[in-house]
């Protein structure tokens, strides 16, 4: 017996390809947003549980280390609800952080947001121009090191990388201000000890002055984070060299340099904006030990002040920031993934 015509049922087929693309990603742009939003939640918990258990009194610092009496202590805790239960304290603090109110600050007896929005800026001039220069450095010889694999460059390259990838960031820091800030016979102190400005200096003298007080902490960041980008861009490259399509680029009589700009290098993307991104979240949060080994007054210094206190609303709010920052990035390029790869959300 013939069997029965077949027609409708590849169009029927091909258009369903298209449309189940078309609703997967909306679906898949919603779960990663209800996952962000569960981190964020979860973040939201643990930055008010975790810093309870530093030890500290916040009323002792208040009061200076002096002697005060049941009553004033009693007011102290009053005006800042550390009377109050600690499920109510939580509350509390979960129903004003979802209005922008983190709080306010007990030692600079300010709003924790006007602290954050206050150092902010300075974190973003350093970890923004560190960020910039080392996904630069990072991606450049990253793509070079892989194109000559087993040559000497790239020995001497991932060799340094690695090298300095291991190196604690507050090591360097330290180092470099002994060699080129203090100075070592016969190399004379270059640069400031730390801070962000001399102070005293206006207009262009100003920007001058603050470019010299930003070049240790740069360089530290970019030489410690430099590597990472280099070792993925490296690795990615790699897996994409031995790939057909390469190989008939070049029979095509394409040059070697197109064939990895225009072939190799954006379908090794993928990797690198990963890591692009979540180092754009870290920038939000700085590195704190570099912000306190060179008195970098920005998020960082702030946090790492704030812990010594223990000053809670503050290091609750700048940890909240910080992690929010990274949620924010990863959820981004997660969304911006299919541009790369179509494959990914289908």
């Amino acid at each position: 017996m013939a069997s029965a015509p077949a027609g409708p049922a590849p169009a029927g087929g091909r258009a369903a390809g298209p449309s189940r693309g078309r609703r997967a990603y909306p679906r898949y742009v919603a779960g990663k947003l209800a996952g962000a939003v569960v981190s964020l939640f979860a973040v939201l918990v643990t930055s008010f549980f975790l810093f309870r258990m530093i030890p500290g009194d916040p009323v002792k610092f208040m009061t200076g280390g002096r002697p005060v009496s049941a009553e004033q202590i009693a007011v102290y805790r009053r005006e800042f609800g550390l009377d109050l239960p600690l499920w109510r304290q939580f509350t509390e603090y979960c129903g004003k952080a979802l209005t922008g109110d983190l709080g306010t600050s007990y030692q600079f007896r300010a709003p924790v947001v006007d602290k954050i929005t206050e150092a902010l800026p300075n974190t973003l001039l350093l970890t923004g121009t560190a960020f910039v220069l080392y996904t630069a450095l990072g991606a450049f010889l990253g793509t070079r090191s892989a194109w000559r694999h087993g040559r000497l460059g790239d020995r001497l390259n991932t060799g340094l990388a690695l090298t300095l990838y291991s190196v604690p960031s507050f090591w360097l820091g330290l180092l470099l201000i002994i060699v080129l800030s203090v100075g070592v016979d016969p190399v004379p102190g270059l640069f400031p000890t730390g801070g962000m400005e001399s102070g005293g200096e206006e207009g262009f003298a100003y920007v001058v002055d603050v470019a010299h007080h930003l070049v240790l902490p740069v360089v530290t960041l970019v030489a410690v984070e430099y590597g990472q980008t280099l070792l993925v861009t490296r690795s990615a490259l790699l897996d994409e060299m031995g790939s057909d399509y390469l190989t008939t680029a070049r029979a095509k009589g394409l040059r070697d340099d197109l064939v990895r700009r225009r072939h190799a290098v954006p379908n090794a993307l993928l990797p690198t904006v990963t890591l692009v991104f979540v180092n754009l979240g870290r920038t939000v949060a700085g590195v704190i030990l570099v912000e306190t080994v060179f008195s970098w007054p920005g998020l960082g210094g702030l946090f790492y002040q704030a812990l010594s206190v223990p000053d809670l609303p503050l290091v609750q709010g700048l940890f909240l920031v910080f992690a929010a920052a990274v949620i924010l990035m990863n959820t981004l390029a997660d969304l911006l993934y299919p541009l790369f790869d179509p494959r990914v959300g289908r």
